[in-house]
């Protein structure tokens, strides 16, 4: 799961708000209440979700989401008047009074899909390469494939099991 960072205004809202993420097992990596010390917090992570509040007393949510690197998410937890506004795009938001439920739903499924991303970012080591390359090569030598189909093959494979190409192709090798 990815950090989280908690920012509101008034320190027992944003310890209110961490200790019900905690119970409900997700690491928070740090409590705000300004705009400025969560993007100090926010530079020594690299990425994660920020769970925020309207308005902090150096700013607002707008101008805390436009100096937000971009291995950030924002999740906004406002009133209904606040959310029938526009919400600056690129922010999910929550309706006050929460929902527990729909808290830690929401959160999980920024998390999935931070993450989610992160990988597709990472580009594959050489040894990742070489085990894809070695299973093309077997599917292509046993089963008579061109290296399109091959590639495809381990492709769909990857999909259907919901495993890392990198692991389906192991898997193949360890079969053939």
């Amino acid at each position: 799961m990815s950090s989280v960072v908690v920012v509101f205004p008034k320190m027992e809202d944003a310890k209110s708000i961490r200790n019900l993420l905690v119970r409900n097992g997700i690491e928070v990596a740090g409590i705000c209440t300004t705009g400025g010390q969560a993007l100090d917090h926010m530079d020594s992570l690299g990425g994660g979700i920020v769970v925020c509040g309207y308005r902090f007393q150096d700013m607002l949510y707008t101008e805390l989401r436009e100096q937000m690197g971009g291995g950030f998410e924002m999740l906004l937890l406002a009133s209904q008047r606040v959310l029938a506004e526009k919400v600056q795009d690129g922010v999910v938001a929550v309706r006050m009074p929460l929902k527990v439920h729909e808290l830690l739903d929401t959160i999980n499924m920024m998390g999935y899909a931070l993450d989610k991303r992160k990988k597709k970012k990472r580009p594959r080591s050489p040894r990742e390469k070489a085990v894809i390359e070695r299973a093309k090569a077997l599917l292509m030598e046993r089963n008579h494939m061109t290296e399109e189909e091959a590639h495809r093959y381990v492709q769909k494979c990857s999909m259907d099991s919901g495993n890392s190409i990198v692991e389906t192709a192991q898997m193949i090798i360890s079969l053939l």
